[in-house]
């Protein structure tokens, strides 16, 4: 990896070259951030791209502050799928856990719904399901319930905290830490996270800051364990196996749980023309996908068009990108989920040191230090 000096660095920055974040040197930030000699991620110096295309598109298109507001539908469809989830764990309580009818149900049907109940917790961490923001903590537990492990009122506040501290080190637990980076950055290791990758986003963040716990945490453990009990005490552990491992396939070697991968990791061969980005592009470090695997994960897929306006539900966002096209469409994106998960596990020119770091900006959500910044 070559080195530049901080003049280039600055320069080839202005004119958007992806490669510059590979080749950042450090130095110039010493003082603010100790090098480590085997850091390898992508550091850029600039604010994240979302806030500065925010405002050029809302000069350019006012009329897309009308998209922003909660989506009715959202509520129906994810009722639907707890109702779905609770008759397949029903259908198989007497089939054994080991037989592939077992296996190819949890696989095909309990991923998927499951993945989109993630998903509708993402939306409806943004409060876009009702007005009413205690509503939108309130079902957040309830789409909670067949994923069989409470997690929706501690993802809400890490989850804002990426919005607002996209790429900062210490604040986005997206960002691998570089303890996986060094062990993982291998085609086994790669494909070890990506076998496992929601352990990784279930444990990270306890481990890069911890948020305080107040009454909707304890209802959320309190109403998943209730249910959890339920299942097992009128289905047996047959169906709470099958919600338990809906889940673990879900954000593991399935197509929808590629969108983890797909949203921030820099696929540099497949994504930057000529190993250049055009001029008037910032450098990317967020990739939208706009195949069909978007009619099951509530559009996540648009993730350029979700951090430039998180206030916009799943059902406008293509028509955010309809109206903001000479935006997006110069942006570099991924066609294919499953080749992304292929791609990432056997390119060796991509792998766990593919994201975009910042070593300060931002802020914490939700928490107390939230408060002190603020006051």
């Amino acid at each position: 990896m070559s080195t530049t000096t901080a003049t280039q660095s600055r320069t080839a920055a202005k004119q958007h070259d992806p490669n510059v974040l590979s080749s950042v040197s450090k130095a110039q930030h010493a003082d603010s951030r100790p090098e480590l000699p085997e850091d390898k991620f992508f550091w850029t110096y600039t604010e994240e791209p979302h806030r500065t295309r925010r405002q050029a598109i809302i000069k350019a298109h006012r009329e897309v502050l009308q998209l922003c507001g909660p989506e009715p539908l959202t509520k129906y469809l994810v009722l639907a799928v707890v109702v779905l989830q609770v008759g397949c764990a029903y259908l198989l309580k007497d089939t054994p856990i080991m037989s592939w009818p077992f296996w190819v149900m949890a696989y095909v049907v309990g991923a998927t719904a499951n993945q989109n109940l993630f998903l509708a917790i993402h939306e409806i961490s943004h409060n876009l399901a009702f007005k009413t923001p205690v509503y939108n903590r309130l079902f957040a537990i309830v789409a909670n319930l067949p994923i069989g492990v409470p997690y929706s009122a501690g993802f809400r506040q890490y989850h804002l905290t990426h919005h607002k501290s996209l790429g900062v080190d210490g604040l986005d637990t997206d960002l691998p830490t570089a303890f996986e980076a060094v062990f993982l950055d291998s085609v086994l290791g790669k494909a070890f996270f990506c076998t496992f990758q929601l352990l990784f986003y279930a444990i990270r963040p306890m481990f890069v800051f911890k948020v305080p716990f107040g009454p909707v945490h304890y209802l959320n453990i309190a109403g998943q364990i209730l249910f959890d009990a339920l299942i097992v005490r009128f289905l047996g552990w047959h169906s709470m196996t099958y919600l338990l491992l809906s889940s673990f396939l879900a954000g593991s070697l399935h197509p929808c749980a590629a969108h983890f991968i797909s949203e921030h990791y820099v696929f540099q061969r497949s994504q930057v023309k000529g190993g250049k980005m055009p001029r008037d592009v910032p450098i990317p470090e967020t990739f939208s996908y706009y195949g069909s695997l978007n009619l099951v994960t509530y559009n996540v897929g648009y993730h350029n068009e979700h951090h430039d306006f998180p206030a916009i539900p799943w059902t406008r966002l293509p028509k955010l990108y309809e109206i903001a096209k000479e935006f997006y469409n110069p942006l570099p994106y991924h066609k294919s989920w499953p080749r992304v998960l292929w791609q990432f596990i056997a390119d060796k020119e991509v792998g766990m040191w593919c994201r975009v770091k910042r070593a300060e900006g931002g802020r914490m959500v939700g928490t107390w230090k939230e408060n002190e910044i603020q006051n």
